[in-house]
């Protein structure tokens, strides 16, 4: 029993000792034990409590901060928010922030929640050096670069300027009003706007700025104010409770209603569900990928929402941009905070070195760790659920915005994204496809899928009041008249260039009203002044385009081609001209012809003069008949008699080129010289140049300071007005020309045709154009742009520098000549046909040149190269054996060789029919035949020389094993020679194949 008494205390105490040493093992516990709690870094928080954007911070702030603990419960730092509501006050926001630095000991603060709010108190935060991040700052009037303790969490509004320019231009919106808020807010935003539809090529004609708290009576005057005007395309970029204001009386005014256009900016469509905005108005969003962590927070954020917000409305509970923003500017400053180090955490919160208390400004003193906290800060980067949070210089990248349509309820519907980069594009990331590119189809104000125009006629406003010449010479009407009802007194106006300027304003997506107003005569340099200075709204003219006008405007694409040319009067021609008869053929033809002619008879004379005696002789005597065969068959005088059928086929087709020269050469002639021959009796400007005529030009016209400039005498230049009266200088010789732009003179030759011809353009002008003054924005009550509209004969419409009209009526006037309603308005005002073309002129005949002839050329010299080319060949054939000997002769040098080849080719061919006797006896010898069996070739022999031209040459190892033909007297018979041949004597004798060259026939080696 003892025993067992004494056996449990045992068990209980190694059990205990059994514990002890796992406990001393496990080193969680003294570590544990040892790790000291998570530092609090204090960062102030400045709202306006009851906004909007104040009661999503109050929800997502907090919610941020537990997300993040959550996700890393080891930090060594915790963010303790301390919450101030400055109710929408500058001067309430810059006290807490004060209190918030100075007594409370924040390290940085998030807020404040208005731009001008953040503005004041960044300033205050830099000079203590304590980082300002804001979430819901978004104008570009407060920035890193004037604050640099000032880091911006959320996109900037000029971010999205370039957004709304893409869809005014993708719609083709020329003209856009922006409604903002008159204040840091709204109105630092519109800067960048006009510039971004300025660089679209849109306009801005005026603006509608309302201050925030405006009354509903100004608001609806403002409406409809717009309203009355011509535009329907219109920006929206207020706080949520003026621009709830500005819906509200929009709808009241009709300006909801089927061809308008709104778009409202990523600050209004983030709140949706506070200013419930109409259905059709197109809205932009910061594009946040779909996540699950976003999905998660969004739907645990609106719980959240409404559990402390129980009066919201449920449309509200939408977590939008704000609320993202918040959620990473709180995450930011967490990870921030988190990255501090101990000296840091452990340095006294608060300011120091201040001089005389908190309330001083100016001598406020540093936070120790601000510059370290904004470092921090700028550098965090992480994926947020806006997207990558990265700051660049204090602002937030801005990757792309989605494109929504709001629908009932305040419902979303997406319809794009637009990025810097690739601009608007249906899917995200689909590359720039065709498919890709573009929006889906928007449900326009009033439930309507038509596209607004952006503009109607409005119902006020003063038309712009044209200026018209109204004393326009009538031989120039159809370019420009004016007439005036004496029973209406009103104006109208008409001719090509009015005709044409107001089918381009038809074409034009906005109404231009406009009314014709006369004008006394005055030259064209000083209207385009008036117009500039701003004393006339417009002026079509027929006013050409110079450098020195476009100085002050800009200029549309041409519609009509000009330039400067000269009219002259034609002469007849006939009887100044001794050596007319040349002129029937050019000096191509001519010369071409001469060729041709030494060409031919150099091709009968190579193949004849072997078997034709008429063309043997001396060397003189045959380039005599040479040239006299050529030329006698011009008029088919020829007489010799051609023996060989290459020579017959030769003539036969060049007298067949002959004929058809001369019967060419005949009828030119004759009519030069029977029909009247008119000719410009001044040629080309060089002419008038160096010539005494006097100039004709029109009255006020830039052709004299042109012409002028350029060198020409200002005493021969002859200014007149009408039409008749450079008729009738010219026909008295007062002037010996008229030099001014084509569209005039096409008028003047279309009335006045006979006898007058226009001469080829010297140069080139601008045209004439349409000009307008520099345009200005305005409210309809101001005036509205000064548009000068000038008639250039180009169309070129000219503007002011910068002017939209430029682009836009260029495009117009494009349309316009691409249809065929261009040329019906010219058909209209100038006819068919330029000038005397439609009505004929008198005959003229021109000089017949090689280009009508050269395929007869061809044929015949084809034809005289083919027969001499068969000519030389038979030769060759003939006499290859001979060639043979003598190629292969030794110790004679090639020139004596090429020597004896010529001789050789200029001898008789004693073979031919033509050179055979004329006995008809059967034992009847030839010297053809004598030739044939090799007596033509000469016996060298061995030792003896050879005598080439003046040459001789020792044959002592050169011989010929040729055969040696019987004498023909052998036969007893004489040999009778062929008539003409002038050789008889040479060839009688046989030849002795033992004689040296010298004493044979010297005929077959040394020729005839």
């Amino acid at each position: 029993m003892a025993g067992r008494a004494r056996h449990p205390p045992f068990r209980h105490v190694l059990l205990l000792l059994i514990l002890l040493g796992l406990a001393a093992l496990n080193p969680a516990t003294p570590r544990a034990q040892q790790q000291p709690p998570p530092a609090s870094v204090t960062v102030g928080l400045i709202i306006d409590a009851d906004s909007p954007v104040g009661r999503i911070a109050r929800t997502t702030i907090p919610m941020a901060l537990d997300d993040f603990y959550a996700a890393f419960p080891n930090a060594s730092a915790r963010v303790r928010v301390v919450q101030h509501d400055s109710g929408g006050d500058v001067v309430a926001a810059a006290s807490a922030a004060l209190q918030l630095m100075t007594a409370q000991g924040a390290r940085a603060i998030l807020g404040p929640q208005s731009s001008v709010e953040s503005a004041f108190v960044a300033d205050l935060a830099t000079r203590a050096e304590v980082p300002v991040v804001s979430f819901s700052a978004t104008s570009p009037s407060v920035c890193a670069s004037a604050a640099p303790f000032f880091a911006r969490a959320a996109l900037s509004d000029a971010a999205q300027a370039g957004a709304v320019a893409a869809l005014a231009t993708y719609f083709g919106w020329r003209r856009v009003v922006p409604i903002y808020q008159d204040d840091d807010y709204g109105a630092a935003f519109v800067p960048f706007l006009v510039d971004a539809l300025t660089a679209a090529r849109a306009e801005v004609p005026y603006r509608c700025a309302l201050p925030g708290g405006a009354s509903k009576d100004a608001v609806a005057a403002a409406m409809y104010r717009l309203e009355s005007e011509q535009t329907r395309a219109f920006v929206v970029h207020a706080r949520p409770a003026l621009a709830e204001l500005v819906f509200a009386t929009a709808v009241e005014a009709g300006m909801m209603a089927r061809g308008y256009a709104w778009v409202i900016t990523d600050g209004l469509t983030g709140l949706l569900g506070s200013i419930h905005p109409p259905q059709g108005v197109i809205g932009l969003v910061p594009y946040a990928p779909a996540t699950p962590r976003l999905r998660d927070v969004r739907r645990r954020w609106a719980r959240k929402f409404m559990r402390e917000h129980r009066d919201a409305d449920p449309a509200q509970a939408e977590m939008g941009c704000y609320a993202l923003w918040a959620y990473d500017a709180a995450w930011a400053v967490a990870s921030a905070a988190e990255r501090l180090g101990p000296s840091d955490l452990s340095s006294p919160p608060g300011l120091v070195g201040g001089r005389s208390g908190p309330t001083d400004l100016s001598g406020l003193g540093r936070s120790t760790s601000g510059e370290k906290f904004l470092a921090a800060i700028t550098n965090t980067t992480f994926d947020g659920l806006g997207g990558r949070f990265e700051l660049v210089d204090g602002e937030l990248a801005a990757p792309a915005f989605r494109v929504v349509n709001i629908m009932e309820d305040a419902k979303e519907r997406s319809l794009g994204f637009w990025t810097p980069k690739h601009g608007l594009h249906r899917r995200l990331g689909g590359g720039a496809s065709a498919s890709n590119s573009g929006l889906a189809p928007v449900i326009w104000p009033d439930e309507s899928t038509v596209v607004p125009i952006g503009w109607v006629q409005p119902t006020s406003g003063r038309k712009l009041r044209v200026a018209v010449p109204g004393d326009v010479d009538p031989g120039y009407g159809p370019i420009v008249h004016l007439d005036v009802d004496p029973a209406t007194n009103r104006t109208v106006a008409g001719g090509f260039v009015i005709e044409v300027f107001e089918a381009a304003v038809r074409l034009l997506p906005y109404a231009l009203p406009f009314e014709y107003v006369s004008v006394s005569s005055m030259p064209y340099d000083r209207l385009v002044e008036k117009v500039g200075n701003g004393d006339l709204d417009a002026a079509v003219a027929d006013i050409t385009i110079t450098a020195n006008r476009s100085q002050h405007v800009d200029f549309t694409l041409p519609y009509m081609s000009s330039g400067i040319a000269m009219v002259v009067p034609m002469r007849d021609q006939r009887s100044t001209r001794a050596w007319v008869f040349l002129k029937p053929l050019r000096y191509d033809l001519w010369l071409v012809s001469f060729v041709f002619l030494i060409f031919t008879g150099f091709v009968v004379w190579a193949v004849e003069h072997r078997v034709n005696g008429e063309f043997r002789g001396p060397p003189y005597y045959q380039i005599g008949t040479l040239l006299y065969f050529g030329f006698s068959t011009l008029v088919f005088a020829h007489r010799e008699n051609l023996k060989s059928n290459l020579s017959r086929f030769v003539v036969v087709v060049w007298v067949f080129v002959v004929l058809i020269l001369q019967s060419s050469y005949t009828a030119s002639l004759t009519s030069m010289l029977t029909v009247p021959q008119l000719e410009p009796a001044i040629r080309d400007y060089a002419s008038l140049w160096l010539g005494a005529d006097k100039v004709g030009i029109m009255n006020n016209s830039f052709m004299r300071v042109s012409m002028t400039r350029s060198g020409f005498p200002p005493s021969r230049l002859r200014p007149y007005r009408a039409a008749h009266s450079f008729h009738e200088a010219l026909l008295d010789g007062t002037i010996g020309a008229i030099v001014d732009e084509t569209p005039y003179l096409r008028l003047f030759l279309k009335a006045y045709c006979d006898n007058f011809t226009k001469t080829a353009q010297t140069n080139k002008t601008g045209g004439f154009g349409f000009v307008s003054a520099r345009t200005c924005c305005c409210y309809s009550h101001r005036s509205i742009q000064k548009l000068i509209i000038r008639a250039c004969w180009t169309i070129e419409q000219a503007f002011p520098k910068g002017s939209p009209y430029v682009a836009d009526l260029s495009r117009a006037i494009l349309n316009l000549t691409e249809s065929d309603g261009m040329s019906a308005i010219e058909r209209k005002w100038f006819g068919d046909a330029e000038g005397c073309a439609a009505q004929g002129s008198p005959f003229t005949s021109d000089s017949l040149s090689f280009a009508s002839f050269w395929g007869l050329f061809l044929v015949t010299g084809a034809t005289s190269l083919l027969c001499c080319a068969v000519h030389l060949a038979t030769f060759l054939v003939v006499e290859r054996r001979w060639i043979w000997e003598v190629a292969s002769a030794p110790h004679v040098p090639l020139k004596g060789r090429i020597w004896m080849l010529l001789k050789r080719f200029d001898h008789k061919d004693l073979s031919s029919h033509t050179f055979r006797t004329k006995d008809g006896g059967a034992g009847g010898g030839s010297v053809a035949g004598r030739s044939a069996n090799g007596a033509g070739a000469a016996h060298i022999a061995a030792g003896s020389p050879l005598s080439v031209s003046n040459h001789t040459y020792d044959m002592s190892e050169w011989s010929f094993d040729a055969p040696s033909p019987a004498p023909a007297s052998a036969t007893g018979e004489s040999v009778e020679l062929a008539a003409g041949d002038e050789a008889a004597a040479e060839v009688a004798a046989a030849p002795n194949p033992n004689l040296s060259c010298d004493q044979t026939d010297t005929g077959n080696l040394a020729g005839n």
